[in-house]
C-alpha cells in the first residue's frame, strides 16, 4: 500500500495488458441489458449531470470500454471534468446474471481495467457466470488522467537508489530526493495531482454505480483496494451491496503504523520463505532460518556498501543495487509459488549474476526488459497516499522510527520507515486524519486476512473487520499477498457463495 514499499503487484500473475481499441465483437453471449436511470442521490443535486449519465459501451481488446464523466473537484462540480476509463466484461450466462461486481486489484496506481480483462481468473466460475465483470482506473491512473513526475530514465535511478540510508549524509541526500521527487511531480503532472485522494476515487465509484444501473455496489477489493472500499462503505453505507475486502488495510493507522506493519509483515513472510528455502536442502544462503535471515540481510548490506556487485542486462541498468534487489525480494513474498524463482536468483546473485533479481524487481516496477514501463503505479502511489495520510521530513524522528520497529523487523524497517518522505513535500495536505471506519447501516461486509500477508498484515484485517458494523473475518491460514482465487478453495467457495446467494461466511471462519 505504501509508496516505495508495496504497490500491489496487481495481485494475479495472469493479469493481462488491455487497450480500449475498438474491435469487431463484443465479448460475452449478449450484451448486459440498458440499465434503468436511478434517481439522483439524495444531496447530490449538484452533481445529476453526472449521476444521470448514460455509458456508451464499444467493442474493444478484452471486453466492452466506456468512459465515464466525473468532476475534477468535487468541491466545484461545475468547473472542469476528467473521464476515467471503464473496462466491463459480461457474464458468461447472461440468462443468469445477478448485475455488475466491479473490482480494484489495489496499489494505490493498478489499472482495473487490467484486472478485470482478467475476469477468468480473479474471481470463481460461479460468479464469473452471474455477473459483469466492471473494471475502472481510478483517477491519475493508467488510462485515466494519468499522473507523470519522472522519465523512465529517472525512474529507474528513484527505484534504483540506496533505499536505507545508514548515516547523516545519505540521510540527507534520501530527503532532498524525495522533495526533488515530490516537486517534479507538481511541475509535470498537472491539475488532477490535487484531485487523487481515495475519497475522490470513492466518489467516482459511486458514480460508476448509478451508471451501470446499480442501486447499490456489489464489489470485490484486494490490497489498497480494500481501503477504496471502506472509504466508500464509510462515505455511502445505504448504497453497499456484497462488499469483500481482501489483504485488509486498517483506515486508522498513521504513516508510521502502514511502515512499522508492513516491514513486519515482510520479516513474517521473509522468515516463512527461509523455513521453505531450508526445508528444500539447497538454500544458497544458509542452513537455518536464522542463518538464512542473517545472509539475506548481509546480502542486501553488500550491496549498499557496493561490496557486491552483480551484473545486470539492461539497456540503462548495468549493476544490482540495493534498491532493485530489496524489490525483486519484495515481489517474491507476494506469492509462495514465486519462492522457487527467488532462490534461483540469489544464487546467480551469489555468482554475480543480477539478471534474476532484477527480473523479480521488474515485476514489481511494471517495466519491461526493454526500460519501458507499462504503467504509472511507481508515481500514482504517491499521489494517491500523500493526499490520504501526512508524513514528516524531520530526519530525526525518521531515525526513531527505523530504530523502533527494528527490534521486531531488522531486515525491512531500514527499507520501508523511509518510504514515505515525499508525502512530506507534497503540494497539498491531507485534509483529513486517519480514523475507523463504522460504516453504520451497511450491508454485510466480508474482511479476509492471511496470516502471513507481507503486504497487508493479518492484524489490519482483525482490525477492520472489527471496526465495521457489519463486518464479518475471514482467515486464511496461509502465505502470500491476499487469498480469494489465489490458493484456497474453502476460501473461494466461501466468497463466491456470498456473492451468487448472498450468504455470508459463518462468523470465524478460518480456511
Amino acid at each position: 500500500m505504501r509508496a516505495r514499499a508495496v504497490a500491489g503487484l496487481a495481485v494475479v500473475g495472469a493479469v493481462l495488458a488491455v487497450g480500449c481499441s475498438v474491435i469487431d465483437s463484443v465479448r460475452g453471449s449478449s450484451a448486459p441489458p440498458s440499465p434503468t436511470q436511478l434517481p439522483v442521490p439524495s444531496g447530490a443535486q449538484a452533481l445529476s449531470r453526472f449521476y444521470t449519465q448514460e455509458l456508451s459501451w464499444s467493442a474493444c481488446d478484452g471486453g466492452q470500454c466506456a468512459e465515464l464523466t466525473v468532476p475534477l473537484d468535487y468541491s466545484a462540480p461545475d468547473d472542469a471534468s476528467i473521464s476515467i476509463a471503464v473496462l466491463r466484461v459480461p457474464a458468461t450466462s447472461q440468462r443468469q446474471r445477478i448485475g455488475s461486481l466491479v473490482v480494484n486489484p489495489g496499489g494505490p496506481g493498478g489499472s482495473g481495467v487490467d484486472y478485470a480483462a482478467a475476469a477468468d481468473f480473479i474471481v470463481g466460475a460461479p460468479v464469473r457466470q452471474r455477473y459483469d465483470i466492471v473494471g475502472f482506473d481510478p483517477r491519475g491512473v493508467a488510462r485515466s488522467e494519468p499522473i507523470d513526475c519522472l522519465s523512465d530514465a529517472e525512474l529507474d535511478a528513484w527505484l534504483g537508489s540506496d533505499p536505507s540510508p545508514d548515516d547523516a549524509a545519505e540521510r540527507e541526500a534520501f530527503v532532498a530526493a524525495s522533495k526533488a521527487f515530490a516537486e517534479s511531480c507538481e511541475k509535470t503532472a498537472g491539475p488532477i495531482l490535487r484531485h487523487v485522494s481515495t475519497r475522490d476515487a470513492a466518489a467516482d465509484m459511486d458514480i460508476l454505480r448509478a451508471a451501470l444501473g446499480e442501486r447499490t455496489l456489489t464489489y470485490l477489493g484486494k490490497s489498497y483496494g480494500t481501503y477504496l472500499g471502506a472509504v466508500y462503505a464509510g462515505m455511502f453505507p445505504d448504497r453497499v451491496g456484497r462488499f469483500v475486502l481482501d489483504g485488509a488495510i486498517a483506515p486508522e493507522l498513521t504513516t508510521e503504523q502502514v511502515n512499522a506493519g508492513q516491514a513486519a509483515g515482510f520479516e513474517r513472510a521473509t522468515r516463512a520463505w527461509a523455513q521453505d528455502c531450508v526445508e528444500g536442502g539447497t538454500c544458497p544462503l544458509g542452513r537455518s532460518v536464522d542463518e538464512v535471515v542473517t545472509g539475506l540481510q548481509s546480502l542486501l548490506r553488500g550491496l549498499d556498501e557496493g561490496t557486491t556487485r552483480p551484473v545486470v542486462n539492461d539497456p540503462r541498468v548495468k549493476v544490482l543495487s540495493e534498491g532493485w534487489a530489496s524489490y525483486g525480494i519484495a515481489a517474491a513474498m507476494y506469492d509462495q509459488g514465486m519462492w522457487s524463482t527467488l532462490n534461483d536468483a540469489l544464487t546467480d546473485v551469489l555468482k554475480g549474476d543480477g539478471d534474476g533479481l532484477f527480473g523479480l524487481a521488474l515485476r514489481y516496477a511494471d517495466r519491461d526488459g526493454s526500460g519501458q514501463y507499462t504503467g504509472n503505479i511507481q508515481e500514482a502511489i504517491y499521489a494517491v497516499n500523500c493526499l490520504d495520510k501526512p508524513d514528516s521530513a524531520d530526519i530525526a524522528e525518521h531515525l526513531a522510527q527505523q530504530e523502533r520497529a527494528s527490534a521486531q523487523s531488522p531486515t525491512w524497517a531500514p527499507f520501508l520507515m523511509w518510504s514515505s518522505i515525499p508525502c512530506a513535500f507534497w503540494p497539498d495536505r491531507p485534509t483529513q486524519a486517519p480514523a475507523p471506519i463504522a460504516a453504520k447501516g451497511a450491508a454485510p461486509i466480508v474482511v479476509i486476512g492471511t496470516t502471513r500477508d507481507p503486504a497487508t498484515p493479518y492484524e489490519w484485517a482483525v482490525s477492520l473487520a472489527k471496526e465495521l458494523e457489519s463486518g464479518t473475518l475471514v482467515t486464511f491460514d496461509g502465505d502470500g499477498h491476499t487469498a480469494y482465487t489465489r490458493s484456497n478453495s474453502c476460501v473461494d467457495n466461501a466468497i463466491d457463495a456470498y456473492y451468487v446467494d448472498g450468504t455470508v461466511p459463518p462468523a470465524g471462519l478460518t480456511c
